[in-house]
Parts: C-alpha cells; sequence; structure tokens
C-alpha cells in the first residue's frame, strides 16, 4: 500500500486549524460550567416528566424559537426514542390554533438562552392559566419565563463561540446536552431494555443490529423435520424440498437429537446411503441458540466457529425442543454484517 503523504500546513491553514480548536475549547467550557452548577431543579424536571409518562394521555411538549426551536425538535426526536412520549410545538403556530393540542395532562419545556423572546409568551400565559407545568431552559433566571416557569434548568451564561458573541453556538451545544441528559435520566429511570429500545428504531443500522434471533429464523412449516428411523432416501427428497440445507431430527415430543446437514451426505457417502436410518448419520450437539438472542449473536457464532464457518444455528428452548433454525444467509441479507 502506497503511503499517505503528510499534508503540509500553510499559515492560512493553521488559522483555520487554530479557530476551530478554539470552538471546540470554548464550548467544551461551556460544558463544564453548565456540569458544575447542575442542581436540584434537574432532578425536579426528571421528576415531573416520568410524572406525566405516568399519565396515559401526557406528552412531553417542546417548544423555543429560532435556534432554539432547532434544538428543540432534535430534543422532542430524542425523547421520543428514548420511551418518553413527545412532540415539538412551535411557539408561533401555538398562537393561531396549534395551543389546543397541549393538553392538562402534558408537560410543557420551553428553550431560550435569553427567556425574552416575545413569541413564547402566549403559549406561556396558556400553561399558567390550565395549570400545566412549564420548565424553563434559559441562562437568564431573571427572565420572564424563568419567573413564570414552575421549575428552571438554568445553565451559567457564557460566551458563545462566536467571535462577535451573538451567533448562538455555546449555548445552543449546552441545551442540546442538557436536553440528552434529561433523555438518558428518564431513560434509566424507567428501565429501557435494548429490546424495548428496538420497537422505536425499526429501521436503520440501530434497528437491524436489535433483530432477534425469532425475527429471521425459520419455523412451524418451513422447517424440515424428520424422526429418526426415517431412511436417508426420503430425508433427502425432504432437504431437498425445504431448501435450507439439512433436515433436523426430532423425538416424538419435539425434542432435537441432531441435525443432518448437505455436508454431512458428502462425508457418509456409500453404497447403502439411501437405506441407512437418518438418526444413525446425524450429528446430535449441534451448536444452538434461543430464540430471543439477538441475531448479532447468532451470525457471531456461526463466523467464529474454531476453525470452521457454519452456516446454520438450530434454535431451542429451554427443555431443548426445537423451535427453529437460522442460517447466515439471512443474518447477512438483513444487513447485519
Amino acid at each position: 500500500m502506497q503511503a499517505v503523504e503528510k499534508m503540509t500546513m500553510t499559515d492560512h491553514d493553521n488559522i483555520d486549524y487554530q479557530n476551530g480548536l478554539q470552538v471546540l475549547r470554548d464550548e467544551i467550557a461551556g460544558l463544564e460550567a453548565m456540569a458544575a452548577a447542575l442542581d436540584g431543579q434537574f432532578i425536579s424536571a426528571v421528576e415531573a416528566i416520568d410524572e406525566m409518562r405516568g399519565r396515559r394521555s401526557g406528552r412531553l411538549i417542546i417548544a423555543g424559537i429560532g435556534k432554539s426551536g432547532h434544538v428543540g425538535r432534535k430534543m422532542a426526536a430524542t425523547m421520543a426514542s428514548t420511551g418518553t412520549p413527545s412532540y415539538y410545538v412551535h411557539p408561533g403556530e401555538a398562537s393561531h390554533g396549534d395551543l389546543g393540542m397541549v393538553t392538562e395532562n402534558d408537560v410543557v419545556l420551553m428553550l431560550s438562552n435569553s427567556g425574552e423572546n416575545p413569541e413564547l409568551s402566549d403559549l406561556i400565559h396558556y400553561t399558567r392559566r390550565f395549570g400545566i407545568t412549564l420548565i424553563a431552559m434559559t441562562s437568564n433566571p431573571e427572565s420572564s419565563l424563568a419567573q413564570h416557569a414552575d421549575i428552571q434548568l438554568v445553565y451559567p451564561k457564557v460566551q458563545e463561540a462566536c467571535p462577535n458573541n451573538m451567533a448562538p453556538t455555546t449555548s445552543t451545544t449546552m441545551m442540546m446536552a442538557l436536553g440528552d441528559a434529561l433523555a438518558v435520566a428518564l431513560l434509566k429511570r424507567s428501565g429501557l431494555t435494548k429490546e424495548q429500545f428496538k420497537v422505536f428504531h425499526p429501521g436503520g443500522k440501530l434497528g437491524k443490529q436489535l433483530l432477534r434471533v425469532e425475527d429471521l429464523m425459520f419455523k412451524g412449516d418451513d422447517l424440515p423435520i424428520l424422526s429418526p428411523d426415517v431412511t436417508m432416501d426420503q430425508a433427502i427428497i425432504t432437504m431437498t424440498a425445504k431448501n435450507l440445507g439439512s433436515v433436523l431430527c426430532v423425538d416424538a415430543s419435539g425434542k432435537l437429537l441432531g441435525i443432518l446437514t448437505d455436508g454431512d451426505l458428502k462425508r457418509h457417502m456409500a453404497p447403502d446411503l439411501l437405506t441407512r436410518a437418518v438418526g444413525d448419520l446425524i450429528s446430535p450437539t449441534p451448536k444452538s441458540i434461543r430464540s430471543n438472542a439477538l441475531a448479532a449473536e447468532a451470525m457471531d457464532i456461526m463466523l467464529n466457529k474454531q476453525n470452521s464457518v457454519i452456516t446454520s444455528l438450530v434454535v431451542k428452548d429451554a427443555d431443548d425442543k426445537l423451535v427453529g433454525l437460522i442460517r447466515l444467509q439471512e443474518c447477512l441479507q438483513a444487513g447485519l454484517a
């Protein structure tokens, strides 16, 4: 492989590098200041939202204007994907009819760095009129938003990474991180499992990683199941008809006795093969897995068998009864590689 030539940094490049590095350091400093200032109001916010989740129709309503609105949309998406029913309401649209989307069972989380945006006033007044819990996220504890809120998530007022101290940079990073902190605290409080998390992420890479064996396995009439006394001529017919590369041998109770693969056929090739009983040729201890295991785990077992690769795994229950068969081919087609 040809060596990659090291790039020479010009004076202009160096200035850009230093500017970028300074932005990151400014935002890290903001996050560290916010972490140091975190107080009991954060716990109150988590408890209020968690109590809301206990009400059947309760939702977390997130609102903000400008850059805070963009952060709010991301925050609502994160909350919804981690088990907290949530959606974003634009304060301007709320003033023109969308207030009807907010109910007394909800909690409103309003984002504003200054806490003085006039567009927020109607939604603030609505929460006060109908006794809806209002959580403020702001850097200004003396603002109208903070003063009217039931819970104040106040983060330190720090210098924006923008050299003019105008473009929301450090402040929006702090908002985003504080929203993530709320979401994860709520996730841990509810004990959301990987399997439950998958319900909110059925697509994409994460959804594929959380597929379970039962989602990809063959079962029921699709399985090539035979009793041990069936002769090999019938076994070959069954193996060909089901087209899974193997037959599964079970006893009368459904307990797995073993597996016979097309590779076994080659190894046992002899003049009397067709008249022999399946039970005499099966591998009695095939690799197996439970149906509730992650499909990625099944693929790992198949690919990492010592000195070889196997193409299928038997799926058994706790009583060693056959429930299915999962193949490497289906795992790869599902995008698990």
